[in-house]
């Protein structure tokens, strides 16, 4: 690929990343389902199977989900080069906003008119995280042991209230044993 033709990728995957941090309210979890539209449908950089794998991979390692995904997702693409510029891509507009916000908030902060924006954005973001949960879900090969074992870190974290990081290495060790177990079964 030429360096013009490199040029234009990593420009695209600015403004790609750029956009999602922008058009993301809610964090990195609400995030999981635009970012798979753009990355994986709309502009087939990475494959379904890859990108949630990774989204699983975000979920072991400390940090920010939506910078740890897109710096993830931006390896994927590009390498290191990609990482780093999908992360100043999908974080630059949070530090734009979050300035914006810091200098006008303490003389709105009373409107009604912004406090029933905020109470209306906190549904959406809602229905986009269980988006994402059910779109991520069909690409997972299920069995039952997985069945039981989404089933039962729902129950820890919503029931009994345990750390979420303690149901994922749990999962995590869980998930590795079963896997190899289902790979020494095989011929």
């Amino acid at each position: 690929m030429s360096e013009e033709g490199k040029s234009k990728i990593v420009l695209k995957m600015f403004i790609t990343f750029f956009k999602i941090g922008l058009f993301t309210f809610g964090g990195g979890y609400a995030m999981i389902p635009l970012m798979e539209k753009e990355v994986v449908e709309k502009k087939n950089w990475v494959e379904k199977d890859k990108f949630t794998d990774t989204v699983s991979l975000t979920q072991t390692i400390p940090g920010a989900v939506a910078i740890n995904l897109s710096i993830l997702v931006g390896y994927n693409i590009k390498g290191v080069l990609g990482a780093v510029i999908s992360a100043i891509g999908v974080s630059l507009p949070s530090s734009i906003i979050i300035l914006v916000i810091a200098f006008t908030l303490t003389k709105t902060a009373g409107l009604s008119v912004l406090q029933s924006a905020f109470e209306g954005i906190r549904p959406a973001i809602a229905a986009l995280i269980v988006y994402a949960a059910i779109s991520l879900s069909k690409s997972v090969k299920w069995s039952i042991v997985l069945v039981l074992l989404a089933a039962g870190a729902f129950v820890a974290i919503g029931v009994f209230n345990i750390n979420p990081i303690y149901i994922i290495v749990i999962a995590f060790i869980m998930g590795t044993l079963y896997s190899m177990s289902q790979g020494r079964k095989k011929p």
